[in-house]
């Protein structure tokens, strides 16, 4: 057996492997299931994919991993993330916002995002990366809003993340709304940790893009600011876009155009666009996301909890638009969002047929590491990264190859993961985290806002 902490490894020319054998594979989402196939693991990537008998045969010095009645399938990329959000889950409230725009302006600026600091921060990404390791999340992108805790801001979220051990692309959502300054430290916030990244290790799981917030708080002149300076580094712009039906109304009256159309006519709309929520999308900017390649990323449960809408993922999809899930800091176990991305498109457009199982799991695999321009991450294959999971496979009924997609997104949660890799590293054995003290960390998540709340 390896140790807990890897698998596979490289000594004195001597090379090692660690061959994982389930009683069924799942690499890839729009894939069949295989009964009795493995995975050879080796320096952090995947080597070698195929019947698990063949495997041990072709390489006999490696170490065997047996998982009976379990199922290994890729760790799940969760595309739109607010860590900080935690902090706000139970905030006592004298009444629910009335909508949308009420949500924003009278709660969740004034009453969270402007009285985040660096303590809060650090605790809130400690426990987010708990729950999406513990769910088998091995890849995310964070959203950050807190112009009172720049600069650093970042690099606070980055020590914790670097010490889960999980894969990480963190980002600050710049903004106009605080006045120009504001907005132009954000997008310094952005620029300095996508270079600091880029000198650090080349094993290091973390990375960084552009983040901007909406068209409503951010001038056509910052819009361009913040995709130029992403040009020149090479990342994506990230982008709220549409998330009520707030944005494409203030884009009608004040550009006589959309929202989509606007970043089309500003020249900005392509590959390096990730567009999130996407919720209120017209006929017109459909076509846009299509034609010009942008990409998007769906939360259905934080969609719901703000009273946005539902998405029109199943016809973006159909549209062959790139599009990832996410769970935008709400409910972080990504086994709850599949299901909700599964069942409630059915219900809008009536019709049980869309968005099957293994569609719904692609946007949390392969879709969510191309949504994020991710090379090698979403899918157990040669040469890609060695991100997975293995869940418990002990099912009511009977597992077949036709049945196995639906079994997991409808049946399974956090509580049947057993085991996550994340680039050939264990992080979580037995259905606990590697290292880590839940206790602890929920103590100090607990201290850290009950402090927001009493700010609030």
């Amino acid at each position: 057996m390896v140790p807990a902490a890897s698998a596979g490894s490289t000594t004195s020319g001597t090379t090692t492997g660690t061959i994982l054998w389930p009683s069924w594979l799942l690499a890839d989402a729009l894939a069949p299931p295989v009964a009795g196939h493995g995975v050879r693991v080796i320096d952090g990537l995947v080597d070698a994919v195929g019947p698990a008998e063949s495997l041990m045969v072709d390489y006999p010095d490696d170490s065997v991993l047996e998982f009976p009645d379990q199922v290994v399938i890729p760790g799940f990329v969760n595309a739109h993330v607010h860590m900080y959000g935690l902090l706000a889950h139970g905030i006592p409230l004298d009444a629910a916002p009335s909508g949308f725009w009420p949500f924003l302006e009278d709660f969740w600026w004034p009453k969270v995002e402007d009285r985040l600091d660096h303590a809060m921060l650090a605790a809130a990404a400690d426990w987010a990366c708990t729950e999406m390791l513990r769910s088998g999340t091995t890849t995310f992108l964070d959203i950050l809003e807190a112009p009172n805790a720049l600069p650093g801001g970042l690099d606070v979220q980055a020590d914790v993340v670097r010490r889960a051990g999980i894969r990480g692309i963190l980002s600050f959502e710049a903004t106009e709304r605080a006045g120009s300054k504001a907005g132009v430290a954000g997008l310094e916030e952005n620029q300095h940790f996508v270079e600091a990244c880029r000198r650090g290790s080349g094993e290091d799981l973390l990375s960084g893009l552009i983040s901007i917030h909406t068209l409503f708080t951010c001038s056509d002149e910052f819009v361009r600011e913040a995709f130029g300076r992403a040009l020149e580094l090479g990342v994506l712009v990230h982008a709220h876009c549409n998330e009520g039906v707030h944005e494409g109304e203030w884009c009608e009256a004040h550009h006589g155009h959309r929202t989509l159309e606007h970043y089309a006519a500003l020249g900005v709309a392509g590959p390096n666009f990730l567009a999130s929520q996407v919720v209120h999308l017209s006929d017109v900017e459909q076509r846009i996301v299509a034609e010009h390649g942008v990409r998007c990323s769906h939360m259905p449960l934080a969609n719901g909890e703000v009273g946005g809408g539902i998405a029109p993922i199943p016809e973006l999809l159909d549209a062959g638009v790139t599009v990832g899930l996410g769970s935008d800091g709400y409910i972080n176990d990504m086994y709850e969002v599949m299901r909700s991305a599964f069942l409630i498109h059915k219900a809008r457009l009536r019709d049980p047929g869309v968005m099957d199982a293994h569609r719904v799991l692609a946007m949390a695999t392969t879709g969510g590491g191309a949504a994020l321009a991710l090379e090698r991450v979403g899918r157990l294959a040669p040469g890609w990264s060695a991100d997975l999971q293995v869940v418990d496979g002990r099912f009511p009924t009977p597992v077949t190859e036709a049945n196995l997609a639906e079994q997991l997104v409808l049946f399974r949660t956090a509580h049947h993961v057993e085991a996550v890799m994340v680039a050939g590293q264990w992080r979580v054995r037995g259905g606990q985290i590697v290292g880590v003290d839940p206790d602890q960390q929920r103590a100090r998540l607990h201290e850290q806002a009950l402090r927001l709340w009493s700010a609030a």
